[in-house]
């Protein structure tokens, strides 16, 4: 396999992981490109003792760690902001967390990746734990026509401390359980019930009301390409429950913190 097959492979979850760090789908796009383009630049900057995956997600992290300190790159403009860089980027120990549970790479893959000692990386996955732990709890809406599919979230939410309001198999219901009560959290299927869309469903939400989404689905790939609006947060079909968990938590977390950076929450 050739050099820009192997990239190609990668290139969808790379994609998936960058938009999960930033939380958002342009300015985790953006790193992407940068970091491709840097690849194309010197092909030697791609270090594959742990494999390409492994070697492009280190190369990924010196570039996102790097940007913020060349206001010229290319890549800067490209990026809102509020959306760049939120709380001072994010710290290393959510990026474990997240290379642990969403990308599901070994401790020692992660240490390759950022550049720690493998002793660290327990010590920060266990601080982004705390972190996590400490998110406040909200009403979470799960839009997923599988029953045992919804059944597994719905208890795995509620063992994450949020309060399921109801579970919607179709783009109708989904609607009409958010005029009930206002989700602050919704995990969302793509294909639907009676053929109706997971995404037209939220599209409609959210012409009303502000809210992180998390989109479920068995092929994030085709979500993946950059080519048109999509997901900043992906769940994988079949999931593993720490891969919720990452996902959810990030999710809220940049809901969180973009709250606590606007106008209304710092006169409030």
């Amino acid at each position: 396999m050739s050099r820009s097959q192997l990239v190609a492979e990668h290139l969808p979850l790379l994609r998936r992981y960058s938009r999960a760090l930033t939380g958002n789908q342009a300015a985790g796009d953006a790193y992407v490109g940068a970091m491709l383009e840097a690849l194309l630049q010197d092909q030697s900057l791609l270090d594959e003792k742990h494999g390409a995956r492994a070697g492009l997600f280190r190369l990924f992290t010196q570039i996102w760690s790097s940007v913020s300190l060349n206001e010229e790159s290319d890549v800067v403009p490209i990026l809102n902001p509020s959306e760049r860089r939120l709380s001072n980027v994010t710290p290393l120990p959510r990026q474990v967390f997240l290379l642990l549970s969403l990308e599901g790479f070994s401790e020692e893959e992660v240490a390759f990746i950022l550049n720690v000692e493998p002793a660290e990386v327990r010590e920060l996955a266990d601080a982004a734990g705390r972190e996590m732990a400490a998110e406040i709890a909200t009403d979470v809406l799960l839009i997923e026509d599988e029953t045992f599919i919804a059944m597994d979230i719905e208890s795995l939410v509620k063992n994450l401390g949020h309060n399921v309001i109801g579970v919607a198999r179709t783009h109708s219901e989904a609607v009409a359980l958010a005029k009930t009560k206002t989700p602050g959290l919704i995990l969302a299927d793509i294909q639907l019930a009676d053929g109706s869309s997971g995404l037209d469903a939220v599209n409609e939400l959210l012409r009303t009301f502000e809210v992180p989404v998390v989109f479920i689905t068995a092929y994030p790939e085709r979500f993946l390409t950059g080519e048109r609006p999509e997901p900043a947060f992906l769940i994988s079909k079949p999931f593993q429950p720490a891969m919720v968990s990452a996902v959810v938590s990030q999710a809220l977390f940049f809901q969180r913190n973009s709250r606590n950076r606007s106008p209304r929450a710092a006169a409030s």
